[in-house]
């Protein structure tokens, strides 16, 4: 297993439409997981798309409580009319974060490592990962997806605001 470079916002990679992943059973995919996952963990985030380690394949990692799961050529689908707003930040820019008001429930389906049809729904942070890890296999970063850029910070910044607000 590797750590794998992060690409950062301003590469190619993480502005076009990713390709489908043809072969997920491959051992190339299989390895490229694996060393996504160390790369996730290293990093300490809680969602890895393959445009962010220079694969533009259609797959995504994220952290579903202590639990790694992959997502291979998924869809989403809004479920409903709710929508939530809360910050977000991304391994490909880091130390900002920014509000981003997305749909509140989601659908999710795609294939799992061993090419089997996987489905579920999700609410919350999981949906919001699953919104985000998307966009980047559609070349969509947060900062694309926000309504006010006033709501932009360094995370620092922002932390220590928390921190002084009563």
């Amino acid at each position: 297993m590797a750590i794998l470079k992060i690409a950062r916002m301003g590469h190619p990679v993480l502005l076009g439409r990713a390709a489908e992943v043809t072969g997920p059973t491959a051992p190339e995919i299989r390895r490229l997981v694996r060393d996504m996952e160390e790369t996730l963990l290293d990093a300490g985030g809680i969602g890895l798309a393959a445009p962010q380690v220079y694969q533009a394949l259609r797959l995504f990692l994220w952290r579903d409580g202590a639990e790694m799961r992959v997502l291979i050529n998924p869809e989403i689908t809004p479920l409903g009319e709710a929508r939530a707003v809360a910050w977000e930040g991304c391994l490909s820019i880091p130390g900002l974060r920014g509000a981003v008001e997305r749909p509140a429930r989601v659908a999710w389906r795609g294939l799992d490592l061993d090419a089997t049809p996987i489905h579920g729904e999700a609410e919350g942070l999981a949906a919001r990962v699953l919104q985000h890890e998307y966009d980047h296999l559609e070349g969509v970063f947060y900062l694309m997806r926000m309504n006010d850029l006033t709501q932009l910070g360094f995370t620092e910044e922002l932390a220590r605001l928390a921190e002084e607000s009563p």
